[in-house]
């Protein structure tokens, strides 16, 4: 029960802090274009809390906290309107319209940035040396005798700098036997080890049967505003090439997580500490500002995919195919939801629970 309330909570707030960022994003442009902003709610339904700022903006918490808007004045008359009222987002220019939609997903990356330099000037930036960790028992590590504490300076003649190149070559080597170049203690030696192997989405993979050591850095305000770039940026790279294995591999579906997945990651994480909550909600920030650049209709992506067409054609797509374009992007994300929940419920248990009881 603790575990459950706890994972309920650090759930709400990682997307409370998620939410707000992005909508802020929305909502601070909006206002440097021009366009009056009526309401910012964090939450959907009955308000729990409000007030009304001096710029005339509402701001609400409302009692269903899985999510978040801000209402814009003129929002969706873009085709009912021939007049659009001054300050309205429908009178905005095609640019601002572009720019304040945008704003919203690139928030969230600025914010994945603020937070892991943050963490990199106070806990320190993560590295991965090619030090084993640990060796795990009944692995061609232990077969080979390798001890915690080694460091693989080469394997064969590629030097290994850290633990990535090591991870590189073992997996690319299934039951290969490959000489690997050892300092322990002091000395330096070469030792034959024969990679074990592995099944990894259908493809067999090297396997050593050894855990990295982590070592922490504390950077100065610079470079860790610089190393927080990069890592946001290795991110984004990787999220790229796994949603290119899933749309033109089909691989990955079913590791597809969900919001009851990432409720219970958010509570292991939360019983971690701080750090490593703040390390998911950069992570977290990163996957909801590149998913809603995606450009599926009702997406902030696909907003930005018809002002593409109307800059390219000088014309306004039609009332009906941007209905038609809504409705299937609302067909598709119904179908992502009712997919990660299934993925969730598998892995919870819950779904062969109910095939067995059925």
């Amino acid at each position: 029960m603790t575990d459950m309330l706890r994972s309920v909570l650090a759930f709400v707030v990682v997307l409370g802090v998620l939410v707000f960022f992005h909508e802020l994003g929305h909502y601070l442009i909006a206002r440097a274009r021009g366009v009056v902003v009526e309401a910012f709610s964090i939450g959907f339904g009955p308000a729990l809390l409000s007030w009304r700022a001096k710029s005339g903006t509402l701001w609400k918490i409302s009692a269903l906290p899985l999510g978040g808007y801000v209402k814009m004045q003129g929002w969706g008359d873009d085709e009912k309107t021939t007049t659009p009222a001054p300050g309205s987002f429908a009178g905005a220019t095609l640019s601002s319209k572009a720019i304040i939609v945008a704003a919203g997903p690139l928030a969230n990356l600025g914010l994945a940035v603020l937070l892991f330099a943050g963490l990199f000037m106070t806990a320190g930036e993560p590295s991965a040396p090619p030090v084993f960790g640990s060796i795990v028992a009944n692995s061609a590590a232990a077969a080979a005798h390798l001890q915690a504490g080694d460091r693989v300076i080469a394997v064969g003649s590629t030097q290994i700098h850290d633990f990535s190149d090591l991870q590189d070559i073992i997996t690319a080597n299934p039951d290969s036997l490959l000489d690997f170049t050892i300092g322990r203690a002091g000395k330096e030696f070469t030792e034959s080890v024969k990679i074990g192997h592995a099944s990894a989405d259908g493809a067999i993979i090297g396997r050593l049967g050894v855990q990295a050591s982590t070592v922490f850095t504390r950077l100065a305000p610079l470079p860790a505003f610089v190393a927080a770039v990069q890592q946001t940026g290795d991110v984004i790279s990787s999220w790229g090439t796994h949603m290119g294995a899933l749309i033109f591999q089909h691989k990955g579906l079913a590791d597809l997580t969900g919001p009851i997945g990432i409720a219970e990651v958010s509570g292991q994480v939360a019983a971690l500490g701080i750090a490593s909550t703040v390390s998911l909600v950069a992570f977290l920030s990163i996957n909801l500002g590149l998913v809603n650049l995606i450009p599926i209709p009702i997406l902030d992506g696909g907003h930005l995919l018809f002002y593409a067409i109307e800059a390219v054609t000088r014309r306004k797509l039609p009332e009906q195919a941007r209905d038609v374009g809504l409705r299937f992007g609302l067909a598709l994300i119904a179908s992502l939801v009712l997919v990660t929940t299934f993925n969730d419920l598998s892995r919870l248990g819950a779904v062969a629970w109910l095939a067995h009881l059925l």
